[in-house]
């Protein structure tokens, strides 16, 4: 555990949110619909649960969908057998890659049928997680992922599911939502339906020790991320700001702790419950522009998500300025610390919210070593134009707080460049 003074506070020590109430009652709240529809269950060691929570869940026969790399961190076996004590037949199905196409959810889908499964287990990163959903979706109601992709698409009940995370990154384990790529295409289809949603989360932080370097720092800004935008974004609530101001204040706080100590299981906990909350929040108010831009690149050029995501964030938040101004000044004076690490009086005082958390961002991107430029990555200018004719497609695209148009997109990109 971390030693007291550290800049990553214990979850327990974190203030109580802050609300501007005279501001928010201006206008009176905007009306929402909040339904929870995920338990979280936190804690060091607590993959020891899995069989009792999957026992109440009324799991007889489940599919464990994990891939190889969890498998050799000794994390596929360890539930496999907390399954096995808690009398749960398990068939495991390793198959998954990152960033998880048609091609591997069919592949489960036949693992699935074959085993005669009543349930599932998603025992990974964010990828495993989308593929177990993926299957679920075609082994309750046929057909193919194409046929789900949109909103509330899905014909019939899914099976019951359990996500237990070995990244601190998508939060897809407290959101119904799935993305699944299309080989032929490239394409990522967001698959949204809350039958979807996970009936469990088990965060247990000791299974996130085992994450490499390249991972912790492109999850860690991809969580980073979700709170980032969440936070604005148009359909944005009282509710859903409270998870991203929360996910917010523990990632920020975490994130640099993670990088420089990786065994710092207190600061592995921090992200892991962050990006958790970073995902209801955007199962609440959905992402913006920075998500947009990033999948293409993912999509065209096989850039990691977290990557893609660390290139155009920035970009997006000075984009915001005119119309997220408060917002990202809340969340710049909200980071860990209470203060601006690095930033200091080199930014100054009259420099705005927005471009103080851009600061901030490009400070975290470059101290988990990620890149800064596209060019860095291979990306030519000549395909901006492509590209943010894609990015204007993205789903996400529609709910940047401010409109955005492909000619924006595209100039987007060139301030990446």
């Amino acid at each position: 555990m971390m030693p007291a003074g550290r800049r990553c506070r214990s979850i327990k020590e974190s203030q109580p949110l802050s609300m501007n109430w005279p501001e928010m009652f201006k206008n009176g709240l905007p009306p929402f619909d909040f339904q929870p529809l995920t338990r979280v269950v936190f804690g060091a060691g607590i993959l020891a649960s899995l069989g009792e929570i999957a026992r109440e869940l009324g799991f007889r026969r489940t599919l464990v969908v994990s891939d190889r790399g969890v498998g050799r961190a000794g994390h596929t076996a360890r539930g496999l057998k907390v399954l096995e004590r808690a009398g749960i037949e398990a068939a495991l199905f390793d198959g998954v890659e990152e960033n998880p196409t048609t091609l591997h959810v069919e592949l489960g889908l036949e693992a699935a049928k074959q085993h005669g499964v009543d349930s599932i287990v998603a025992l990974g990163g964010g990828s495993a997680m989308d593929c177990a959903k993926g299957i679920n979706f075609l082994l309750t109601s046929g057909g193919r992922m194409e046929d789900y992709w949109g909103v509330g698409k899905a014909r019939k009940p899914m099976l019951p599911m359990i996500a237990v995370p070995t990244t601190a990154g998508t939060g897809s384990e407290t959101q119904s939502a799935t993305l699944i790529g299309d080989p032929a295409t490239h394409q990522k289809m967001a698959c949204v339906d809350k039958k979807a949603a996970c009936k469990a989360a088990i965060l247990d932080p000791e299974l996130t020790l085992s994450m490499p370097p390249a991972v912790t720092a492109a999850s860690g800004i991809d969580a980073i991320s979700h709170a980032v935008e969440s936070f604005v974004t148009a359909p944005k609530s009282p509710l859903s700001q409270a998870f991203a101001r929360e996910a917010w204040r523990l990632l920020s706080s975490c994130y640099e702790r993670v990088l420089a100590e990786p065994g710092d299981l207190q600061a592995r906990g921090g992200m892991l419950l962050g990006a958790s909350l970073a995902g209801l929040a955007i199962e609440n108010s959905m992402l913006g522009a920075a998500h947009s831009l990033a999948n293409p690149l993912t999509a065209r050029f096989f850039i990691p998500h977290g990557v893609a995501i660390g290139l155009m964030l920035p970009h997006v938040v000075r984009f915001n300025a005119s119309v997220c101004e408060a917002e990202y000044l809340e969340l710049e004076r909200l980071n860990g610390s209470g203060e601006a690490p690095g930033l200091g009086a080199a930014i100054g005082a009259a420099i705005g919210g927005a471009e103080r958390l851009a600061r901030r961002l490009e400070i975290l991107r470059g101290r988990a070593g990620l890149p800064a430029r596209m060019s860095e990555r291979g990306v030519a200018s000549a395909a901006f134009p492509a590209l943010a004719a894609e990015a204007a497609r993205q789903w996400t695209a529609r709910f940047n707080p401010r409109p955005v148009t492909a000619a924006e997109l595209e100039e987007l990109y060139r301030r990446a460049f």
